[in-house]
């Protein structure tokens, strides 16, 4: 997001979103109501920014929020404490992984992953660099209804503590040839050993498919 983006369009757009999503995966009928008038709002919002009108805005985006099929993006951010790797322990399957999840709209790559960090592990981070960029068809052995492409950043802890949350249930570091059963569809072991290569040698070039 640029400086010069106006604040409308950057919360429509999130508001856009949040509809989009909700109306695809509610079940209630009460709930899709307020996804619904999430969507009027955020077309509101939208066509007043623009000078546009709102119902052909709103019809706009009852026409096209169907999703086209385009990749889902994953950030996962890998950071170190004496030589050993920062992980977590995912509550939905008790398999272990770099912090990370699915980008949000409205913040950069980097943004996301410090976020999923902070709140996966209760660490504080910064992005220092983009190791990878992985086709997530390429890597994992699991299949997944979306495509994905998965973002690996080397972070650096500038804080904070280890804290489980909702969808963790332990926080833990790790030593390369001593690294716990991992959430396969999340990480994996060549993609972790990728990490502490590039921790080791920062000139090394980002990997990607």
């Amino acid at each position: 997001m640029t400086d010069t983006e106006p604040e409308w369009l950057s919360i429509g757009r999130e508001l856009r979103a949040i509809a989009q999503i909700g109306l695809t995966f509610t079940q209630d009928s009460f709930d899709r109501q307020r996804f619904e008038r999430v969507r009027e709002l955020a077309a509101a919002m939208i066509a007043q920014g623009a000078g546009h009108d709102t119902k052909a805005v709103l019809e706009l985006f009852k026409n096209t929020d169907l999703g086209y099929a385009t990749p889902k993006v994953d950030v996962r951010g890998a950071a170190f404490r004496d030589g050993q790797v920062l992980l977590v322990r995912e509550r939905s399957d008790g398999g272990w992984t770099l912090p990370g999840g699915w980008a949000d709209v409205n913040q950069s790559p980097a943004e996301c992953v410090v976020r999923e960090i902070a709140e996966e592990s209760g660490f504080a981070a910064r992005a220092v660099k983009l190791a990878a960029l992985h086709d997530y068809r390429l890597r994992h052995p699991p299949r997944h209804l979306d495509y994905i492409y998965k973002l690996f950043f080397i972070c650096e802890l500038t804080g904070g503590s280890a804290t489980p949350s909702n969808e963790t249930s332990e926080v833990g570091f790790f030593a390369r040839d001593r690294l716990p059963p991992l959430s396969q569809g999340r990480s994996t072991v060549p993609q972790i050993e990728l990490m502490f290569r590039h921790a080791e040698d920062p000139s090394l070039p980002a990997d990607f498919d």
